[in-house]
């Protein structure tokens, strides 16, 4: 399998979404993704660019790609969130994943960044075992955290 990786344009939004849709089938929660391309192209192309993406492309179009966004850690300063790092399944184990990682990682090196941080499902196994290859540190003792939309008005709601 011959590919390239390279930063993401605006239109290339519509493979990522599907990528991304992709994604959420395999974590079993296929009606979750709720953002457009409209959102995306706006939040990553636009004015102000909320993310920075890759993308890893074969002759046959986009097969991975990787997102990223600045964080700020209380305790080491700035860090990177790896939002998704994703490639289809069919071109799983063609490396493509250890490309797009790499180009994450040299991502926030030239960012001086003090830290690269993402989540990852505890029963994905085969994303825990590349992960922790490539010498990531899998924090198991740590719970996410959120309020999602409706979450966010129920807690206004009581204040």
């Amino acid at each position: 399998m011959s590919y390239t990786i390279r930063e993401a344009k605006r239109s290339d939004v519509p493979a990522i979404l599907r990528l991304v849709q992709e994604l959420a089938e395999y974590e079993k929660e296929p009606e979750a993704v709720e953002v457009s391309v409209q959102q995306m192209q706006e939040d990553g192309f636009g004015s102000s660019p909320k993310f920075h993406c890759f993308v890893a492309e074969s002759e046959s179009g986009i097969i991975g790609m990787a997102l990223v966004y600045p964080r700020y850690s209380t305790w080491k300063g700035t860090v990177l969130h790896l939002e998704d790092l994703i490639v289809t399944e069919q071109e799983r184990g063609s490396g493509a994943g250890t490309a797009l990682l790499n180009s994450v990682v040299k991502y926030g090196s030239s960012l001086g960044v003090k830290r690269i941080s993402w989540e990852v499902l505890d029963w994905n196994d085969p994303a825990i075992d590349f992960y922790e290859s490539k010498g990531a540190r899998v924090m198991r003792d740590w719970d996410v955290v959120q309020l999602d939309e409706e979450g966010i008005k129920n807690y206004m709601d009581k204040l």
